[in-house]
């Protein structure tokens, strides 16, 4: 018996270019989905679809701006000509913004960050959600962060954005929760990927010393998570925000 499996299912990926979304692309490939490796970086995307093909699974790129409910839309559609259906939507794309005090913060910086990392999912799961309906299945995971939860200094804007996600995903995992689809959110604490570019030294110290395991996670930890929430295991579990936080969560 093959728990977690995904053999047959479609699932896309968003910010799949790099760090946790690329491990999430691999993770489900190799459980037997067919990924669109969804980003802006559209060589990232064709890299990551190519590496993933060399190990002997499926998977293609597809580019799209998450911000543009047109662009979101258009690459829905071409998923869905490819392989007839999306089992699975894993929204992770995501920035950290700018690393400053909220009085150093500019509007430009704040309607950046909503328009990424909580308009980019209210985009995504508009998309899917009419086609998940109609066939009464359908697994999101939203990736939110444990800044969501306890709010990071200095990341207002995506400690506000990251709770929000968490809200969202509460809110829509009640409103389908008799249809066959599962909403579910995940928290990581500081992971090592490229977003950490965007924050100083001091941050991502802040952030690490809180956590008890006193390290940061890897990708493929989230990924872990991102699999079992993706697949048709996760039949009783909706709502809920599962967290990856080396313990430093509390609730």
């Amino acid at each position: 018996m093959s728990f977690f499996d995904l053999t047959g299912q479609t699932a896309i990926v968003t910010g799949a270019a790099t760090g946790i979304g690329e491990a999430i692309a691999h993770r489900l490939a190799r459980a037997g989905a067919v990924v669109a490796v969804a980003d802006m970086d559209t060589e990232g995307a064709a890299r990551v679809a190519e590496s993933v093909a060399v190990s002997g699974s499926v998977a293609f790129p597809i580019q799209v701006d998450i911000t543009d409910s047109a662009s979101v839309q258009r690459a829905v559609g071409q998923v869905l000509a490819r392989t007839g259906r999306i089992d699975v939507l894993v929204n992770n794309a995501g920035i950290a913004g700018r690393a400053a005090p909220l009085w150093e913060q500019t509007e430009e910086d704040w309607r950046a960050i909503i328009a990424v990392n909580l308009t980019g999912v209210f985009h995504f799961c508009r998309a899917v959600i009419g086609h998940m309906r109609e066939r009464r299945y359908g697994r999101i995971v939203n990736v939110a962060s444990i800044a969501g939860k306890e709010g990071n200094p200095n990341m207002t804007g995506y400690s506000a954005t990251k709770a929000g996600v968490i809200g969202f995903t509460k809110s829509l995992a009640k409103e389908v929760a008799t249809e066959g689809i599962c909403v579910n959110s995940v928290a990581p604490a500081v992971v090592r990927t490229r977003i950490l570019d965007q924050l100083t030294p001091a941050q991502i110290d802040y952030m690490t010393q809180r956590i008890p395991m006193r390290r940061t996670g890897t990708p493929e930890e989230i990924a872990a998570v991102v699999h079992f929430l993706a697949s048709p295991d996760c039949s009783f579990v909706t709502g809920q925000c599962y967290d990856a936080s080396g313990g430093r969560a509390t609730y």
